[in-house]
Formats: C-alpha cells, structure tokens, sequence
C-alpha cells in the first residue's frame, strides 16, 4: 500500500511509499567520468508518488565522495537541478554533467565529505511527462530519493540531510523544505534564484525589462544576430519556460491543451516541440550537441523565429512577437491552479533557508524574489537573503557557491 498525507495546516508532510518498495534499482553513470572528487556516480531508479497519486519510477544520480565515510554515516544534499526541459532526454541521468553543478558545486560538496543526491524528477529520465516546476511533485520526487538511497545503503548513510538548487531547482529545494518541514532529520534548504509568480514575471515585470535591453541595444546598433544573446535570447527563454510549464500540466491535466495559451501557429507549433511526440522525446532547453546540432534546442528555435518575425517586419519591435495570450492564460483553471500548486514559501517553514539572487537576473527577476522572501519573513520563517549584485541567472549562485556550503556545514557538519 502507498501511504501519503498532507497537514491539515497546508504544510503538506509526505511520508512517502513503503520502504520495501521505494529502491528499484541501481547502475553505474556512464556519461562522465571526470569528476575525480568522487570514488563513484550511480543512476538510482526508485518509486515515488506522482502527480495522479500513482506509483511511478522516477531516477537519481548518486554521488559518493572520496572522503572516508564517518562512523555515523554521510550526510546527505540533494541537488535539485534548474530548467532543462520535460523530456527523458533533457534529463541529467542522462546526459553529461552540468558545468555549474560539477564546479563548483559538486567538487565543493565531495571534498567537504558529503554525499550527493540529485534527481531527475518525476517524468525525466523515467516514462510520463515531466510535471514542470509542480512544487510538490519536485518535493516527492526529493523526499523519495533520499529514502530510497536510505533503504539502500543503510548505515553508510546518516539519516540528516538538506537540499539545494537553482531555478527551477531553487524552487523545488524552497518545496521540499515545506514537504518536509516536519522531518527531524531535514535540516535545510538553499535556493538560488528560485522560480516563483510566473505569470508576473511574465505579463508585469519581464515586459519592461525586455523593453529596457531592446532599446539599449537599438541604440548601440547592434544587429538581431548581436542581440540574440541579449533581449531576443531572454524573451525566448521566458517562452521556452512558458511552454514547458504548459507541457507539463498535461501530466496532471491530460485533457490540458497548452496551444490555446499561446497567440497564434507560428508560436503554438514551437511551444509543442516541448512535449514532441510522445511526452518523452521533446526538445530540451538547450542542445547537447549546440555547434554541430543548435536546433534541438527549445531556445534556439523560438529564438530563430523571433529574428526571422522582426526581419519580415522590420517597423515592429520585440514584445510584437506573438507569444501568449494573456486573456486565455488567466481564463484557464488549469493554469491557475498550476500558479497556485508551483508558488513556494507560502507556508511558514520551520528549517534555515538561505536564498541567493541575482540582482541582474532577467529569468528570475531581483523584485520578484525580494518580495517572495519578504513574504516569507513575515511568515515567520527562518531565511536570509543574498543579494549578488551583477550577477546574472546563473553566475549568482556560482558566485557564492563558498556561502552555500558553508550554510550547509553550520547547519549539517559533514562529520
């Protein structure tokens, strides 16, 4: 029998499924073996509970430091990775290790004596649709892995452990700390630059800032090809998350059609390239294989079709481009449920979190987050914020990569 409950406060403790059942299996990770701060990498599959409330495999990788285990066992993090797309593909089982997560997150933590857990989430990496940024399921998908290395490896393993992550990862690390707010052996969370309010970044605040860099641009005369990786790259971007989302409701949702939120053709044909065929082959937010193959890649192609709508109308200006249409967005009870079930830090969390942001951040913007942890704070939760000023998206939580692992070693000494 699965087992799974919720708080009547809303706190939503998930107590998972039953220990006999929850490790499947387990193999050796073949893509890259360049990480010599760790004696060994696995590909676990386990069961959790899905969106549907169904039993569902689901994978993580598992990451063994060189350090000498302590006698009570390695504590655990778990990585909680950012936006990579809905299909088995994009998964990072299945793919080769992410710069930023191998150095110098991954390095940091292993030679610190920590033992790493980095899932695949529900849908990536294993059958079923990726339920994109659906906060509970990102919790599920954490709180099973960590039991299911448990079951595993025993007493190699201590029972404390926190989670980290970025983006999409930020934000499923702030889920799992209220999924697992009532576990004794939780003792944390960090989120860098944490998604959250998706439909104000989208309509409210990323109009503006989007407008902002057109203009500068427009004014040095760079050219589309020279704005594709400014204000052009960032608006396909923002589409790419809006169309992953959108793919992803169908997981709880099947009867979700995610083309009608989106303008017209041009944009609603890319946007399905997300989910591809089958749920499991679409395209992942970026390419593996960029220089030879560009176009399997989400933000590539909305990307492309951008620059070629501003040179077939040379008068119009970037937000002309059709992307979604705001009156369906916000009709649709599927997209507001999906709003309300992805917004974290609405509870109040009992754990330390530590959230670090950007301030030059266009993906997740500075304002939002700021209002997010002021929310918090006036729950009553335990949080600080660092601010990174500069920092973009993803160069903040790298840049104070050494402030994370020492929060995770005030919270959770190694030995």
């Amino acid at each position: 029998m699965l087992l799974l409950s919720a708080c009547g406060d809303g706190g939503g403790s998930y107590i998972g499924v039953t220990p006999s059942r929850t490790f499947i299996s387990e193999k050796n990770y073949v893509f890259d073996k360049s990480l010599a701060q760790a004696a060994s990498i696995k590909v676990m599959t386990y069961n959790m509970v899905n969106v549907q409330g169904k039993t569902a495999k689901a994978t993580a990788m598992v990451l063994f430091p060189t350090v000498a285990q302590p006698k009570d066992g390695y504590r655990v993090v778990v990585w909680e990775h950012g936006t990579l797309g809905v299909a088995d593909g994009c998964a990072p089982t299945n793919n080769i290790l992410g710069t930023n997560f191998k150095d110098p997150l991954a390095k940091s933590l292993l030679a610190a004596g920590y033992v790493i857990i980095a899932p695949d989430y529900e849908g990536m990496g294993a059958a079923g649709i990726h339920p994109y940024l659906h906060l509970e399921s990102e919790a599920k998908s954490a709180i099973a892995a960590v039991k299911a290395a448990q079951d595993h490896y025993g007493n190699i393993l201590n029972k404390q452990w926190m989670s980290a992550g970025q983006s999409q990862g930020g934000q499923a690390s702030l889920g799992t700390a209220q999924y697992a707010n009532t576990d004794l052996n939780y003792k944390g969370a960090v989120a860098g630059a944490p998604a959250s309010s998706l439909d104000k970044i989208i309509f409210n605040v990323a109009p503006a800032a989007l407008l902002d860099a057109e203009t500068q641009e427009l004014k040095a005369g760079k050219t589309l090809t020279e704005r594709e990786q400014g204000s052009i790259g960032a608006y396909a971007t923002l589409l790419s998350y809006a169309a992953f989302a959108a793919v992803g409701i169908k997981a709880s949702d099947p009867r979700f059609d995610y083309r009608e939120i989106f303008n017209d053709v041009r944009s609603q044909n890319i946007a399905a390239l997300a989910e591809g065929t089958t749920g499991d082959n679409g395209l992942c937010l970026s390419s593996s294989d960029p220089i030879n193959h560009p176009e399997d890649s989400l933000r590539y192609r909305f990307t492309k079709d951008i620059v070629a709508f501003l040179t077939e109308n040379p008068t119009k200006g970037l937000l002309d481009y059709s992307g979604l249409n705001k009156d369906k967005f916000y009709a649709s009870t599927s997209i507001q449920k999906f709003l309300k079930d992805s917004q974290p830090g609405t509870v109040k969390i009992d754990k330390p979190i530590l959230i670090i942001q950007g301030t030059a951040d266009m993906s997740v913007p500075y304002p939002v987050t700021e209002a997010m942890y002021k929310a918090m704070l006036v729950q009553g939760t335990n949080v600080k914020f660092l601010s990174v000023v500069g920092a973009s998206h993803t160069e903040a939580i790298v840049e104070k990569n050494a402030d994370l692992v020492a929060f995770i070693k005030q919270y959770m000494p190694a030995q």
